[in-house]
């Protein structure tokens, strides 16, 4: 399987259909998410990874970790469900093959960006915070126009190069850079508002 720079929408069995396989134990439901969200997990990981052995395993372990937590879950967006389950394994795979030498990856490059714009304080509560932040970061990008929100969700939630993400829009590098570089100023700024700080919240 390879990735392409064309963005992925899913088609097949209504998501709906496909959760109620998981709660009947019924094994089709992994053919069907493979099926309709195979070729989407795979560039998650694969944007993670860079391994397309890797990427295999992590995709498959994504069916595993889905079928194991549906029931007692039903996820109300199942795409956003499995990403997270893929994303989260993808970056522990990451984790592992960097732990002997370092391996390229637009995971740390995107996280790297975004170094002194998103606080915490491992002294609180990691919910309570984690809960916060999402709501601080949600509602500074509801604010932005839809282009920055589509091109902040593929750079630090998928990972996607700037370039990647420059040619599926039809715009130039040096664009997409620009909007970044707002909303993450925008982020910084509500952030702050709200009494974080990198490091600690005053």
């Amino acid at each position: 399987m390879k990735t392409t720079n064309e963005p992925i929408v899913p088609s097949g069995m209504e998501d709906e259909k496909i959760i109620d396989l998981y709660w009947a134990r019924n094994e089709k439901a992994i053919e069907e998410t493979d099926k309709k969200y195979g070729k989407y997990l795979y560039t998650i990981a694969y944007n993670i990874v860079h391994n397309h052995l890797d990427c295999e395993e992590c995709v498959n372990d994504t069916y595993l970790g889905t079928w194991n937590r549906i029931p007692p879950a039903r996820p109300t967006v199942f795409q956003a469900f499995l990403s997270k389950i893929a994303r989260n394994i993808s970056v522990d795979r990451f984790r592992l093959n960097s732990a002997e030498k370092r391996i390229p990856s637009e995971l740390t490059v995107s996280l790297d960006e975004l170094d002194g714009c998103i606080a915490y304080d491992d002294t609180v509560d990691r919910d309570l915070l984690i809960e916060e932040l999402a709501k601080l970061l949600n509602d500074t990008l509801s604010r932005e126009n839809d282009r920055r929100q589509y091109v902040f969700i593929c750079r630090y939630y998928y990972a996607d190069s700037i370039a990647k993400i420059a040619k599926a829009l039809g715009l130039s590098e040096k664009t997409i850079s620009r909007d970044l570089a707002q909303v993450r100023a925008n982020l910084k700024a509500a952030f702050e508002k709200g009494g974080y700080h990198y490091g600690t919240k005053s």
